[in-house]
């Protein structure tokens, strides 16, 4: 039988990152060393939002995207070949619904999929797809999203939301460098909610809750965590780690299902 494989949140913050001698992509790097072979990876990314459908990254050789502007030039070098996987999209059709799902050549792997999987996985030798997140959809669907792909990972698929809890690159300027109480606090009660499965907590805020509106702003980092929450099958557990806030922006990471696979570093 194929070893049930975790459900991964991964901040994946800068795209430096993916280059720079930090604890986080070591981390990260540690985490590909500690997990199972996937057969395949599915990535769902803060960057490549859709509406009304969900498209999912087709073809057998998706581009490398770089999808952002300012950074050395090493950064526009970096190519993650990874090939496609027709037989996971037929798969995520069987599971969502034909109606549900779009296959798009037009799209690859941006950073927010490249970034995270390539210090866990440098050889690029295992079938990716990437998926979109589908603006049209409320938090309760993103919640059922993930329920309805958790089979997929007693199928050897490692599914990979990338985002940030805290990402507001606006108030980031102006706090980089500290670790405001408000972000901190905020931080702090999504993991305490993501421990402890309490999915009112991450769905649900007071409009008067200020430390959400500038944590989540305009949300597309924060969504992703959502499906791999509602991945979480009977028996998992929920380990915390890359757990740093540097102004408006946190690295925390999760990781859902056999907490043993975390590297003791992380």
């Amino acid at each position: 039988m194929t070893q049930r494989l975790p459900a991964l949140f991964l901040g994946h913050g800068s795209p430096m990152t993916t280059i720079s001698d930090v604890p986080e992509r070591r981390a990260w790097a540690a985490l590909g060393q500690t997990l199972p072979r996937p057969e395949a990876i599915l990535v769902i990314s803060a960057h490549w939002e859709t509406r009304g459908r969900i498209h999912l990254s087709a073809g057998d050789a998706p581009r490398t995207i770089h999808d952002f502007g300012g950074f050395p030039a090493e950064l526009y070098t970096v190519q993650y070949p990874a090939p496609g996987s027709a037989a996971l999209i037929d798969r995520i059709e069987a599971l969502l619904g034909e109606d549900r799902i779009e296959r798009d050549e037009s799209w690859g792997f941006d950073h927010g999929a490249w970034g995270v999987v390539l210090p866990m996985f440098p050889q690029a030798d295992i079938p990716m797809v990437e998926m979109s997140l589908d603006r049209a959809m409320d938090p309760a669907a993103l919640l059922e999203l993930g329920r309805s792909l958790a089979p997929l990972r007693d199928e050897g698929v490692l599914i990979i939301g990338s985002g940030n809890i805290v990402h507001n690159l606006r108030l980031w300027r102006q706090f980089a460098g500290t670790r405001p109480d408000w972000a901190v606090s905020f931080q702090d009660r999504i993991n305490d909610a993501v421990r402890n499965g309490d999915n009112y907590a991450l769905t649900a805020f007071a409009p008067d809750d200020r430390a959400a509106a500038d944590a989540i702003n305009s949300a597309e980092h924060y969504l992703p965590l959502l499906p791999i929450v509602g991945a979480r099958l009977p028996g998992d557990d929920v380990g915390v780690f890359n757990d740093s806030v540097d102004g408006a922006l946190s690295m925390t990471s999760y990781l859902v299902g056999d907490t043993a696979l975390l590297p003791r570093a992380a």
